[in-house]
C-alpha cells in the first residue's frame, strides 16, 4: 500500500501564489506518474497536471497553462505545484494522486488512472 501526503494550500488573493507539495511512501521509479487533480462540490474530480518521474515530462489542464507549475523532486516520489496568478475559478480542494504504472500519454488523465490518492488540500482564492 502507497501512502499519498500532501501539504501547503490554504488561502490566497485574487492574483496571488501558493504551493502545494506532495510525497509518497514508496519510491515510485522512473517510470511512474504523479499528478495534481482538483475538485468543488457537486463536480467531478478534474486533472490538473501530471509529471513522469523520470523524464520530468509535464501536462496541464488548458486554464491552468503558464499559470502552475508541476515540479518532481530530484530523488524520492515527491512533487510540488506551484500555482501562480490565481483565480476565484481555482478554488477547490486539491488531491495529489500517483500513478505507479506510468502517466496517461498526452494528458492528466483521469481519476481512474490513478491508484493512490491523498486526502486532499484546499486553496481558497479570495477576490
Amino acid at each position: 500500500q502507497v501512502e499519498v501526503k500532501e501539504s501547503g494550500g490554504g488561502s490566497a488573493q485574487y492574483g496571488g501564489s501558493l504551493e502545494l507539495s506532495c510525497g509518497a511512501s514508496v519510491n515510485i521509479g522512473n517510470t511512474g506518474c504523479m499528478a495534481w487533480f482538483r475538485q468543488v462540490p457537486g463536480k467531478e474530480r478534474e486533472g490538473v497536471a501530471r509529471i513522469v518521474m523520470g523524464t520530468g515530462s509535464a501536462v496541464y489542464l488548458d486554464s491552468v497553462q503558464g499559470r502552475f507549475s508541476i515540479f518532481r523532486a530530484v530523488t524520492g516520489s515527491a512533487v510540488r505545484l506551484v500555482l501562480k496568478n490565481l483565480r476565484s475559478e481555482d478554488t477547490a480542494m486539491y488531491y495529489c494522486a500517483v500513478a505507479p504504472q506510468g502517466c496517461p500519454r498526452g494528458t492528466v488523465g483521469r481519476s481512474f488512472d490513478y491508484e493512490y490518492w491523498g486526502q486532499g488540500t484546499q486553496v481558497t482564492v479570495s477576490s
